[in-house]
């Protein structure tokens, strides 16, 4: 079996069946899969036909609450139940949740697993499956548990989005938009004329997955670069851990998109962004998302998940900005008092219906 660093890659229209023959070519002592209950429905007979790969996956619920202390130890002694070893390969199958989840089994078990990802949501297949980064919830604080860790295979089959309801792909599309506000802004004016919705063109999903994967191999551990991959995602944490708490969980790009909307705000009060790439930014992405009701949340609560954001130094909230569209700067200190005004400012972004 050989070591490596960087993943094996499958993609196009053979992904799947170039997967199965790569899986056999190699030593792996056994085979396990990592599904939830809807890729289990939804995409593992596909997988199955395709990889040519007679397995019984194991199943977790669906959703976020499945990233926990409890689920993972369960995983850990159905793993040792089916007596896996280090030589035993872990295939995740599903979206972010499966992937960040495996992986940390995967890193963990036995000091560490080959494993293979293999995204069936758009989050998975331009963010989630790809970075080498592994992690689960604590309570209510997203990945506040983690390691880096490369899979040794990531596939990248566009049938899998065909499954997706339209609310799932406008969730993984604001990490599309993302990549293009922090990176390539000739991307991102493709992605404006666009209405978000729907199934992207295979164009759109290579050159998202593209850009991800540049800046992880020149910045692998998040020491420097890498941390523009976390815009949006301060105050978008912070959303989707507060929303958890009330009782009405959101999806993660819908937070990301909220936490874009304010972190692109903060840019522009910062003297950062000029004020006419502010209003693009606002207009573009208060069209493809819906406003989620910001101003009923507890800003006491809020203001504790972005005190204990993994980017944070000391006692200094440290966020990502934008100076312009496609250029980001990371660790841009931002007081408390500003992170709290662009809550309250994100209603007024949205005009009624």
């Amino acid at each position: 079996m050989m070591a490596i660093d960087q993943p094996q890659l499958f993609s196009g229209s053979t992904a799947l069946s170039d997967f199965g023959d790569w899986v056999r070519k190699n030593s792996f002592s056994g085979v396990e899969v990592l599904v939830d209950e809807h890729t289990h429905h939804w995409c593992f007979p596909r997988f199955r036909q395709l990889a040519g790969l007679t397995v019984e996956p194991v199943v977790v619920p669906a959703g976020e609450g499945s990233k926990s202390v409890p689920v993972l130890a369960g995983l850990w002694q159905a793993l040792l139940d089916r007596q896996a070893d280090r030589q035993t390969l872990l295939i995740n199958l599903g979206g972010g949740m499966i992937t960040d989840l495996g992986g940390f089994v995967a890193s963990t078990y036995k000091r560490g697993i080959p494993f293979a990802h293999v995204p069936t949501s758009l989050l998975g297949q331009v963010d989630a499956a790809i970075g080498h980064k592994t992690g689960i919830d604590v309570g209510e604080v997203k990945n506040s548990v983690g390691t880096f860790m490369p899979p040794h295979a990531l596939v990248l089959d566009a049938g899998f989005l065909e499954t997706l309801p339209s609310e799932e792909l406008r969730s993984g599309m604001a990490e599309v938009l993302k990549h293009g506000l922090i990176r390539d802004a000739t991307f991102w004016k493709e992605l404006a004329g666009t209405d978000g919705i729907g199934i992207p063109d295979a164009a759109i999903v290579q050159r998202a997955a593209r850009i991800k994967m540049e800046i992880v191999e020149i910045d692998p551990r998040e020491k420097g670069l890498r941390k523009i991959l976390n815009f949006g995602h301060s105050l978008g944490h912070a959303v989707e851990s507060e929303a958890m708490m009330a009782g009405a969980p959101v999806r993660h790009g819908d937070a990301v998109a909220a936490g874009m909307l304010m972190e692109s705000w903060l840019s522009r009060e910062l003297g950062l962004l000029a004020d006419k790439e502010w209003v693009e930014i606002r207009d573009v992405l208060s069209r493809m998302y819906p406003p989620l009701p910001l101003q009923h949340v507890d800003q006491d609560r809020m203001l504790t998940f972005l005190r204990n954001d993994k980017k944070n130094k000391g006692r200094s909230l440290r966020f990502v900005l934008l100076e312009r569209i496609g250029k980001a700067v990371f660790d841009h200190i931002v007081e408390e008092s500003m992170a709290i005004r662009a809550i309250q400012a994100y209603p007024s972004w949205f005009v009624p219906s």
